[in-house]
């Protein structure tokens, strides 16, 4: 099923929808500020446990992020934020940036595994951010596309996505043509911050 949002009107039954979608444990796909991603509730194993299916991995060997709706619940999953990270954080979020950040026990039960980091994003889309907002939970979340394959125009175009991706997911959401462009990926854990992964914004330090 596909549905479409308009960013600029956003239509709350329609977002209702989607956030019912999740909690059923269903797979979405939607919009971000960058390429067309998929998700599920965090907070449903059962989803993550199909999410990495979907991505043909044991969920041990996941690299998955996290979508908050904003910064205030972070520390659930995170461990100590110390100020400069967090300034970094605040100044670049919401923003087309992934942020690599020490993982807390709680991300260890979630994945299953003792992985010691974690992804987190809060893209700068209006879609994404209310339906995380209205779930109540972060989203947890990959790219449709394998990190190292290049970014193919059907992982911008709703349409073409729904022809290809229908049949594996319970929803997908047009907001409209995403880019061709991922996320920064910028990893925190050291003592500097060190891009991983250029990005189409500059990282405001």
């Amino acid at each position: 099923m596909i549905i479409s949002i308009n960013p600029d009107n956003i239509d709350d039954r329609l977002i209702d929808q989607a956030v019912s979608t999740l909690q059923k444990g269903g797979l979405i796909i939607f919009p971000t500020d960058t390429v067309y991603a998929i998700g599920c509730d965090l907070h449903n194993k059962k989803a993550v446990h199909e999410l990495a299916r979907f991505k043909g991995l044991k969920l041990k060997k996941t690299q998955f992020a996290i979508i908050f709706e904003d910064l205030s619940s972070l520390s659930d999953y995170v461990k100590h934020i110390d100020r400069p990270t967090f300034k970094l954080l605040n100044k670049n979020l919401p923003g087309p940036f992934t942020f690599i950040l020490t993982a807390n026990n709680n991300v260890s039960r979630l994945f299953d595994t003792n992985r010691k980091e974690i992804g987190i994003r809060i893209p700068d889309n209006k879609i994404i951010l209310r339906i995380a907002e209205l779930l109540g939970n972060p989203i947890v979340t990959t790219s449709l596309h394998n990190d190292e394959d290049d970014i193919q125009q059907y992982y911008i175009d709703p349409g073409v996505i729904y022809e290809e991706y229908d049949n594996q997911v319970a929803l997908i959401i047009d907001g409209g043509l995403g880019t061709l462009d991922a996320s920064a990926v910028v990893n925190c854990i050291g003592t500097e911050p060190e891009i991983i992964r250029e990005g189409v914004k500059e990282l405001e330090l």
